[in-house]
């Protein structure tokens, strides 16, 4: 990658070894840990939110060590926004905790107070594809592998390969087999 940064942010608490690629967006570094060995590509937005619409919140977003993520991440986080050790995540990822509030009657949108929707946490080793999105209040397990262009709307296990629009579970690692071996999990079908 060109144009590295080779020092985080002042007020960011970042272990040995992190590179930050440039151009970058990096508000408020003291709410952000990222560990040792971490390497942030170019363009990245990342987004703790302390205060928003006379709002205070206490947001934390922390990455793990030895973490790749590729260019234009967009992370954002009015509480918690965790990511494990040793994950791979692709071009264009977004991860957001919260929403704007859509009242039809509390005035323009971007003035309404955000809405939590649940912290989100990626556990340790999970490939995130090419443009995928974690919604609010997402947990996945260890191992998890999501699908390119995926919308991850609720929390899996660990050892899921989970794809789609909203995201189902297509595929589970299967240690004694060492596969990825199909789900029982039906489709939706929509009429």
């Amino acid at each position: 990658m060109r144009n590295w940064r080779t020092r985080p942010p002042r007020q960011m608490k970042a272990g040995k070894n992190v590179r930050i690629g440039r151009p970058n967006r990096i508000s408020f570094p003291g709410c952000i840990v990222v560990g040792d060995g971490t390497q942030i590509g170019s363009e990245a937005l990342i987004s703790p939110i302390p205060q928003y619409a006379g709002h205070h919140f206490s947001p934390q977003i922390v990455i793990g060590k030895d973490v790749y993520i590729g260019p234009h991440l967009y992370i954002a986080a009015i509480s918690s926004v965790k990511i494990g050790d040793g994950c791979v995540l692709s071009e264009h990822v977004y991860i957001n905790d919260c929403s704007h509030g859509l009242e039809p009657n509390g005035g323009l949108i971007m003035q309404q107070p955000l809405v939590h929707g649940g912290d989100v946490e990626i556990g340790d080793g999970c490939f995130l594809g090419y443009r995928s999105s974690i919604l609010p209040g997402v947990r996945l397990g260890a191992h998890c592998v999501v699908g390119i262009n995926s919308v991850v709307t609720r929390s899996f296990p660990a050892y899921s390969m989970i794809a789609g629009s909203p995201a189902r579970l297509v595929k589970i690692w299967s240690a004694e087999k060492e596969a990825w071996l199909p789900t029982a999990e039906p489709s939706v079908k929509l009429p």
